[in-house]
C-alpha cells in the first residue's frame, strides 16, 4: 500500500513539474517575442555615430545633438526624406512594428513609458525621435489610473458610447466630444487615439456594436468625421477602425466575411470613405478578418487600390493587435505598422528583406508614413504635457452629448416629465448600478459612474426607501457576483451582477410611500466574444416578471411605471412594451449617465435622440440573422499569438471560419422597408416633450447637387430640437435597389414653441448611385426620383419628385 502510495506520489510529482516546466517556458517565450524586446535593441544602438556638423542644420542647440525632430524650418516632406536618408536598413525595419504588449499589460516603468497603453511606435534615439503613445479608445483614453510610487490618479473621463453618439445626429455636439478627447490624450502625453470604431451594424447579436455607430454608412461616416475633426484638431491622431467588414467578433481572428462587391462599397466601405475624405484621419487600422479569402491587413486591394488610390487616404495603416498572419505581406500591401510589434515579426522582416522578398522601396514607403506621423505629433513640438486635463469639464459636455443621444421610445398619457416632487421608487439592479459603457477597448478608467439613483438625487426627486432597501439586501446576499473584474480581466469579462425580483409584499409596501416607478434593464457586453438571443437580446424570466409585476401593481393604484434600457445594443422590446408608460434608451451614457437621464425624466431639457439602427420585432426578422453566428463563442486568445493556418475547406465550419453575407445590401431599415416588415421601432424614430410641423419644401440643382429647403415649426408647448432626415428613392428602378436610403440629416437647434426656422440640407447627385459589378463602378441611374423628408425613415412628412 505504501509503495502504491509512493509511486502515486511520484507519478503525480512528475506531472506537476512537467506542467511549472511547460508554463515557465511558454511564460519566457511570451515575454520574449511579445512583451518588452524592444528596450534591448534601442540600447545598442543608441551611438552618436553620425556627427552633427555634418548635417549643421539639424544642430539646433549648437552643442553636437541631433536634434532632427525640432527643426520645423522646413516642411514635413523635406524633413521625411532627411530622416530616411539618415536611417540604416534595421533602424527602418524596426520602425515598422511597435515595441510589444507590456505597456497594455502594466509591465512597464512609469519612467520609461506610460502604463496602459495599447501600443507604441519605437523610439529611434539615434535620430531624436521617440516613442509614440497610442491609446485606446473609442469611448476616451484607457490608461492605467495608479502609477508606481505616484500618488496621483490619472483618471480620464468616460464618455458615451458610439452608439449613443451616432443617436444625437448632431456632428457639432459630437465634434465637441471628440475635441475634449483629444484634449485629455494631449495632456496626458498620448499622441494616437485608437478610434473610433466605424464598422456597420450588420447584425444585432454582434459584442462590439456600441463602439460603432450605426446600421446606415452615411450615419456613420458624418458622426465618425465629426469626432476624428474633433480629436485631431488638438495635434492628435486617430485611428478609424477596423477597416473592413470586421461586424462580428466570433472567430474575428480567422473569420472570412464573404462579401458581395457592391454590398461592400455601398455599405460596409461607405462609412470609412466619408471619413476619410471628410477628417483625412492620421491612421486606420485593419481589422482581424478576411474579406473574400484574403486577410484584410495583408490586401493590396483594399489598403493600397481602394483606401490610398481611390479615396485619397494619406496616412498610415496599423494592424489590430496581433491581426494578420505574414508581417512581410502585410507591408507589401500597405499595412505600414504592425501592432504591437513581435520579436517574430522583427525577425521576418529582416529575413524577408534579406532574402529579396521585401524590397526597400517598399519599406521605405512604409516608413515615410510612419515619419510623416512622428513629425506631426505633440512629440516633434515638445508641448509639455501636463497630466491634469480638465476633467470636470470634460464632465460636463460628457453630461450634455449622452443626453442628447438618449432616446424617448413610448410616452403614453404625458408619462413624462416626472414632477419634482414625487417619491421614485427603483427597480432592477442597474438603477442602483449604472453602465457606463462596454468592456474591451472601449472601456475607460473613469473616475466615476453617476448611477440613476444618483442623478435622480441630484435633481431633487426622493428615492423610495423601501425598494433601495430590497435592493441592498440582494447585493449582501449577491456580494461576490458584484465584485468587478479588474485589470486584464475586466478587457474581455463584462461585469453583469444578477437581477433580483421584487417579492409581492415589498411591492405593496413600496406603494404606500412611492409616486412613481422605474425599472432599469441592463446589458453589458464587449470585445472578444457575440451576445445572444436568450437573457441578452430577450429579457430574461426575471425581468420580465418584474415589468408584468411592477406595472400591474402600480397601475392598480394609478401610478405610472417607467423602463429604462441601459444597453450598449438593440434588445427585444415588442412583447413588454405595451405594459410601461413610458420607455426612455439611455443607451451608456459614460460617466455622467445618471445625470444624463435624471435631466430628460424631470423635463430639464427635452429628449431629442433618434435611433440610429431598427429595433426589430424578432432577431430572425434580419435578413443577416441566417449567417451570423449565434452561440455567442468567445474568439481564441491562442489566435492572438500564433499563426493560424488555413483548414481545409470541408473542416470549415459556417459563420466561424467564413460568414456569407448573402443580405447584400439589405441590411437594417433598407431590409424592413423592402420587404415592408413590421419592427417595433423604425431607424431614425425618436419622441420629443413637444411637436414639430415640416412646411411644403422646395429644392434646386446645383453644381451637381441636390438643396432642399423647408421651413419646420415648434408646434408644441416646451422648447425642443429635431432631427431631420433626407431619404431617397428611384422611381421605377430597372436594378434591385432600397425602398429608400438616407441622404442628408440635420439637428435643429432648441427651437421655442411656436419658433419656426428655415432648413437647408444639401448632399450630391453622385449619392444617388448604386454600384454596378458588371462595370466595376459607379453608375447613375436616370429618371425620376422621390426626395423624401421625415422624423423617421417610416415617418415621412413630406416628398417631392426629381428628374435625372
Amino acid at each position: 500500500m505504501k509503495k502504491g502510495l509512493k509511486i502515486i506520489l511520484i507519478v503525480l510529482g512528475t506531472v506537476v513539474g512537467f506542467v511549472l516546466i511547460i508554463a515557465l517556458f511558454s511564460y519566457l517565450y511570451f515575454r520574449a517575442n511579445f512583451l518588452n524586446f524592444e528596450d534591448k535593441y534601442v540600447e545598442n544602438r543608441n551611438l552618436k555615430e553620425i556627427r552633427a556638423n555634418e548635417y549643421p542644420y539639424l544642430d539646433r542647440n549648437g552643442n553636437g545633438s541631433l536634434d532632427v525632430y525640432e527643426d520645423d524650418r522646413r516642411d514635413i516632406e523635406e524633413r521625411v526624406n532627411d530622416l530616411l536618408s539618415l536611417m540604416r536598413m534595421e533602424e527602418k525595419i524596426h520602425l515598422l512594428k511597435g515595441s510589444g504588449i507590456a505597456s497594455a499589460m502594466g509591465d512597464v516603468d512609469p519612467e520609461k513609458g506610460i502604463p496602459g497603453v495599447a501600443g507604441t511606435i519605437v523610439p529611434t534615439p539615434r535620430l531624436g525621435l521617440p516613442t509614440i503613445y497610442l491609446s485606446d479608445g473609442p469611448a476616451g483614453l484607457r490608461i492605467e489610473p495608479t502609477r508606481k510610487n505616484d500618488n496621483q490618479t490619472y483618471y480620464c473621463t468616460a464618455f458615451p458610447i458610439g452608439t449613443l453618439l451616432a443617436s444625437t445626429w448632431n456632428t457639432e455636439l459630437v465634434q465637441q466630444v471628440g475635441e475634449a478627447m483629444g484634449n485629455e490624450a494631449k495632456e496626458y502625453g498620448i499622441d494616437v487615439i485608437l478610434g473610433p470604431g466605424a464598422n456597420i451594424h450588420r447584425h444585432p447579436l454582434c459584442g462590439r456594436n456600441f463602439e460603432y455607430f450605426s446600421e446606415d454608412p452615411i450615419l456613420t461616416g458624418k458622426i465618425g468625421a465629426a469626432i476624428v475633426n474633433g480629436i485631431e484638431s488638438n495635434g492628435i491622431g486617430t485611428s478609424v477602425k477596423h477597416f473592413v467588414a470586421n461586424n462580428q467578433e466570433t472567430d474575428r481572428l480567422v473569420n472570412d466575411a464573404i462579401v458581395s462587391e457592391r454590398a461592400l462599397h455601398e455599405i460596409y466601405f461607405k462609412g470609412f470613405e466619408i471619413i476619410v475624405k471628410e477628417s483625412q484621419p492620421w491612421t486606420i487600422m485593419s481589422s482581424y478578418n478576411k474579406v473574400n479569402g484574403v486577410y484584410t491587413s495583408e490586401s493590396k486591394e483594399l489598403l493600397t487600390d481602394i483606401l490610398r488610390d481611390n479615396w485619397g487616404f494619406k496616412g498610415l495603416v496599423m494592424s489590430d493587435w496581433f491581426g494578420g498572419n505574414s508581417a512581410p505581406d502585410q507591408i507589401k500591401a500597405g499595412n505600414d505598422l504592425l501592432e504591437p510589434g513581435t520579436n517574430i515579426q522583427w525577425k521576418e522582416l529582416i529575413e524577408a528583406h534579406e532574402e529579396g522578398e521585401l524590397s526597400e522601396r517598399t519599406i521605405d514607403t512604409s516608413v515615410k508614413r510612419i515619419l510623416r506621423l512622428i513629425l506631426q505629433s505633440q512629440k516633434m513640438k515638445n508641448y509639455d504635457y501636463s497630466n491634469k486635463p480638465d476633467l470636470k469639464a470634460h464632465a460636463k459636455i460628457t453630461r450634455q452629448s449622452a443626453t442628447e443621444g438618449m432616446v424617448l421610445l413610448k410616452n403614453d398619457d404625458s408619462a413624462l416629465p416626472l414632477n419634482k416632487n414625487q417619491n421614485v421608487a427603483l427597480f432592477g439592479i442597474r438603477s442602483y448600478d449604472f453602465i457606463a459603457g462596454g468592456t474591451g477597448s472601449g472601456d475607460v478608467n473613469e473616475a466615476y459612474t453617476i448611477s440613476l439613483e444618483e442623478g435622480l438625487k441630484n435633481v431633487g426627486l426622493k428615492i423610495n426607501e423601501t425598494a433601495k432597501k430590497s435592493f441592498e439586501n440582494h447585493r449582501v446576499k449577491k456580494e461576490d457576483s458584484f465584485v468587478k473584474p479588474e485589470g486584464m480581466d475586466a478587457m474581455f469579462t463584462p461585469y453583469n451582477p444578477p437581477e433580483m425580483l421584487t417579492d409581492q409584499s415589498t411591492l405593496e409596501k413600496t406603494l404606500q410611500t412611492a409616486d412613481v416607478a422605474i425599472i432599469t434593464i441592463g446589458r453589458n457586453s464587449g470585445e472578444g466574444g457575440d451576445r445572444v438571443e436568450t437573457d441578452d437580446f430577450l429579457l430574461t424570466k426575471i425581468e420580465q416578471e418584474l415589468i408584468e409585476r411592477v406595472c400591474k401593481s402600480f397601475h392598480a393604484n394609478g401610478k405610472k411605471v417607467i423602463v429604462v434600457l441601459n444597453i450598449g445594443g438593440v434588445i427585444e422590446t415588442t412583447s413588454w412594451k405595451d405594459k410601461p408608460d413610458a420607455i426612455l434608451l439611455a443607451w451608456q451614457g459614460g460617466q455622467e449617465g445618471g445625470n444624463s437621464v435624471a435631466d430628460l425624466l424631470i423635463g430639464k431639457l427635452n429628449p431629442s435622440g433618434k435611433l440610429p439602427m431598427t429595433f426589430p420585432v424578432k432577431l430572425n426578422d434580419h435578413a443577416s440573422h441566417a449567417n451570423f453566428p449565434l452561440d455567442g463563442k468567445p474568439f481564441a486568445m491562442t489566435q492572438m499569438f500564433f499563426k493560424n493556418p488555413d483548414k481545409p475547406e470541408d473542416e470549415k465550419v459556417i459563420n466561424q471560419d467564413y460568414t456569407k453575407y448573402e443580405e447584400g445590401i439589405y441590411i437594417g431599415y433598407r431590409h424592413f422597408d423592402k420587404r415592408n416588415i413590421e419592427v417595433s421601432f423604425p431607424f431614425g424614430f425618436g419622441l420629443s416633450y413637444t411637436k414639430f410641423d415640416y412646411g411644403e419644401p422646395s429644392f434646386n440643382l446645383s453644381n451637381d447637387s441636390i438643396n432642399v429647403v423647408f421651413k419646420l415649426k415648434n408646434t408644441g408647448l416646451k422648447s425642443g430640437k429635431e432631427v431631420v432626415q433626407i431619404y431617397a428613392e428611384k422611381e421605377n428602378s430597372t436594378i434591385d435597389r432600397a425602398v429608400r436610403e438616407l441622404k442628408a440629416f440635420n439637428k435643429t437647434q432648441e427651437l421655442q414653441p411656436e419658433e419656426e426656422v428655415e432648413i437647408s440640407l444639401t448632399f450630391p447627385v453622385s449619392d444617388l448611385r448604386y454600384w454596378d459589378e458588371k462595370k466595376s463602378d459607379w453608375n447613375l441611374e436616370k429618371g425620376s426620383y422621390l426626395i423624401k423628408i421625415g422624423a423617421s425613415s417610416r415617418d415621412i412628412k413630406q416628398v417631392f419628385k426629381v428628374e435625372l
